[in-house]
């Protein structure tokens, strides 16, 4: 049974700065920030969390099944979703509205700063769980409507839906209680390093607490790779890039590696290390879908990171 991905379906507006935003701000006068960046290049690609990682996951032909709310405009975008094998059927359609947009700018320390248009992404909120229970092995709650998140890990614990809870940028918005309701029974907690501070911080749980409330607890760190707490505690390395193009997506990207290579069958070692490569793919390409999977150089980086015996074990989920 495939992975049901829920989260943002957005249009991703992609812009560069040529500097660094640290070096245009003031500290002393932060509470009258007020800064507008002339950027020399911007490109418009589809996007959004759910959208991201389906499409990663259909890439690496795991089939997954969107789930979000999108506008009328989404036709062009589903039939590319639908070319990757990803099944949009759970996808609700709101002819009133336009589908979400994602405006980000990078500067060149690959350093962000973004807005999100919500769009149709808040009508997420009215898609259930139920009737897709008995096709799904497993649900991502990934960020979007912050009722919708609410609600489709509420519907997975009722319904016994393993789920794996990915509230990234709505950690932000949300308070203790709402992120603690998201995370309770999760099978995967999912965060880079600034999100798992902050969520310890809005929730006041210590590291041991979340340990309580969740099966995996995987927390990314950029360059310098990602840690694994669960059974045991495991620390595995990046794949060494070519070059950074766009961060936009790289979690994503881990994420989707990481999801297929589990539901293959895989450790949670090898999984981190697919979730790696296909991460440092998003990043050298420019835009979060970007990327083209080829299986010869895939096996040949990882087996240039981890070495031979992991690329064998991997190969067996990657796609022909």
């Amino acid at each position: 049974m495939p992975i049901a991905v829920t989260g943002s379906i957005a249009t991703d507006q992609l812009m560069h700065f040529p500097g660094r935003f640290a070096d245009q701000i003031v500290l002393e006068q932060l509470d009258r920030l007020s800064l507008s960046f002339l950027v020399d290049d911007m490109v418009i690609r589809p996007g959004g969390v759910a959208g991201n990682i389906a499409f990663a996951l259909g890439v690496l032909g795991r089939s997954p099944l969107l789930v979000g709310a999108v506008g009328s405009d989404f036709g062009e975008y589903r039939a590319r979703l639908e070319a990757n094998g990803v099944d949009c059927s759970a996808v609700l359609v709101c002819p009133d509205v336009n589908t979400g947009r994602f405006v980000c700018t990078t500067d060149d320390d690959m350093r962000q700063i973004a807005s999100f248009y919500t769009g149709a992404m808040a009508r997420s909120r009215e898609i259930s769980l139920a009737p897709l229970r008995d096709r799904i092995e497993l649900v991502l709650v990934g960020a979007n409507d912050p009722e919708a998140m609410l609600r489709h890990t509420d519907e997975a614990r009722e319904l016994g839906i393993p789920f794996a809870a990915d509230p990234s940028q709505q950690l932000a918005r949300m308070d203790g209680p709402e992120i603690r309701r998201l995370v309770q029974g999760a099978r995967y907690l999912l965060t880079n390093d600034y999100e798992w501070e902050l969520l310890l911080k809005k929730t006041g749980w210590t590291e041991a607490q979340v340990a309580d409330e969740v099966g995996i607890r995987v927390t990314t760190y950029g360059e310098n790779g990602v840690e694994i707490h669960g059974p045991q505690t495991l620390k595995v390395g990046v794949v060494p890039e070519t070059g950074k193009v766009d961060p936009t997506g790289v979690g994503d990207a881990f994420r989707a590696g990481f999801l297929a290579a589990v539901s293959g069958g895989l450790s949670l070692e090898r999984a981190a290390q697919l979730g790696s490569l296909i991460a440092v793919q998003v990043l050298e390409t420019d835009g979060p879908q970007e990327w083209s999977w080829d299986r010869a150089s895939a096996l040949t980086r990882l087996g240039g990171a981890y070495g031979p015996e992991a690329a064998t074990e991997i190969e067996r989920v990657l796609p022909t």
